[in-house]
């Protein structure tokens, strides 16, 4: 297994393989998680909102699309977007990323949902009694206070996200996931079945690397909240 590893690493093409499929999994899951912030902090915004009889509708929306996609396996999500809801021609890797991203949502919203009403409510109040409708409130004076709640959140789900990308391969999207350009190369390339395993422990190495920045960078963010707090 070792001279695998070696043999992988040695080949400049199966490196370029892993370059390639490293970037495509980084770029999938960078989309991704900006469609499910968009999508989780619209969400979350909807179901603490004040009640009324045009927002009861959305409400219900709301919470049976975060029961839903939290509630099954993101692969299941991933088959029926492509081969049913998305089932067009040349559509597979958008189709992907709109699933990612769809499903991230579901999660974004509800770490969004509880930073916010971790905020003291007398401070909803106070801003009502100073004149300011309910949105400015929230943008002005309860989002900055559940913000730094809300960082490691989105950070784990953003984690979470990037290695979920690992099986695009499965429905055969283009570009794929690192796991996939470097198992289809090197099968391709040695024209044998080449040691999954060794494959296996250089994905593994590359998503331990990433992950690694970005705990650091999630960190770095934290501290820099609670400095700006003194």
């Amino acid at each position: 297994m070792f001279n695998d590893i070696i043999r992988i690493l040695s080949d400049a093409e199966l490196v370029g393989y892993i370059v390639e499929g490293l970037l495509h999994s980084i770029a999938v899951t960078f989309v991704a998680a900006l469609l499910g912030l968009v999508l989780g902090f619209t969400v979350a915004i909807v179901k603490i909102a004040p009640n009324n009889k045009w927002l009861k509708p959305l409400k219900i929306f709301c919470d049976l699309y975060t029961t839903v996609f939290r509630g099954t396996p993101v692969a299941l999500q991933l088959f029926i977007m492509v081969f049913a809801v998305f089932a067009i021609p040349g559509f597979k890797p958008y189709a992907a990323i709109l699933t990612f991203g769809i499903n991230s949502g579901a999660y974004v919203s509800e770490s969004i949902r509880a930073g916010i009403t971790s905020v003291d409510k007398g401070q909803m109040e106070a801003g009502r009694a100073l004149g300011l409708t309910w949105m400015q409130t929230m943008v002005r004076i309860i989002l900055p206070q559940a913000i730094k709640n809300i960082i490691p959140a989105i950070g784990n789900e953003m984690i979470a996200l990037l290695k979920e990308t690992s099986i695009i391969g499965w429905v055969g999207s283009t570009p794929g996931s690192l796991t996939f350009d470097l198992n289809a190369a090197a099968g391709t390339i040695y024209r044998t079945i080449p040691n999954y395993l060794a494959s296996g422990i250089i994905v593994g190495l590359c998503y331990l690397a990433v992950v690694y920045i970005m705990v650091f960078v999630i960190k770095y963010i934290e501290k820099r909240l609670r400095r700006n707090e003194r």
